[in-house]
């Protein structure tokens, strides 16, 4: 089972797209039984979390938390205004980004790491093949659902 939390302070995106996306790549990694919990944050909250659980101080757009490996459990937050910066920056829609890094967490819980080089073009390869498999996946619509901000500091995926 997947769970979406909007947590953001001024941004509500619709739960069952991102709930899909995680859906498809946990059976892509033939997990059939799961809770994961993804929660949608701002940067502020990604920042603090970063700094305060894994020691960094610089933005990041997702942060994976794996709580059980079997059944697997674990959860993903995902920073909204980081995602919306980069799908700016990489031409696509809001919905798109968002999608590729709830993906991206799903991997980490499914055990890939994207620490070499080699590794993240290894989980960049699925993250495509599992945004593939989504209906109706594309830009169209989907950037209208966030308010645009100015964001300055970026930390890539």
């Amino acid at each position: 089972m997947v769970s979406v939390i909007n947590a953001h302070p001024t941004t509500r995106l619709r739960r069952a797209p991102i709930a899909t996306a995680v859906q498809q790549a946990l059976r892509g990694e033939n997990i059939r039984r799961s809770e994961v919990t993804v929660v949608l944050v701002s940067d502020a909250e990604l920042l603090r979390m970063n700094r305060e659980f894994l020691q960094h101080d610089y933005f990041t757009d997702v942060i994976t938390f794996p709580i059980e490996s079997e059944p697997l459990e674990g959860e993903i937050y995902i920073s909204l205004d980081r995602a919306r910066d980069q799908a700016a920056q990489y031409g696509v829609g809001v919905y798109d980004e968002v999608c590729r890094l709830a993906i991206h967490g799903a991997l980490h819980l499914a055990g890939h790491d994207d620490a070499t080089p080699e590794e993240r073009a290894a989980m960049s390869t699925l993250e495509d093949r599992y945004l593939a498999t989504l209906e109706n996946f594309g830009s169209s619509q989907k950037t209208k659902a966030l308010p645009k901000k100015n964001i300055t500091h970026a930390k890539g995926r």
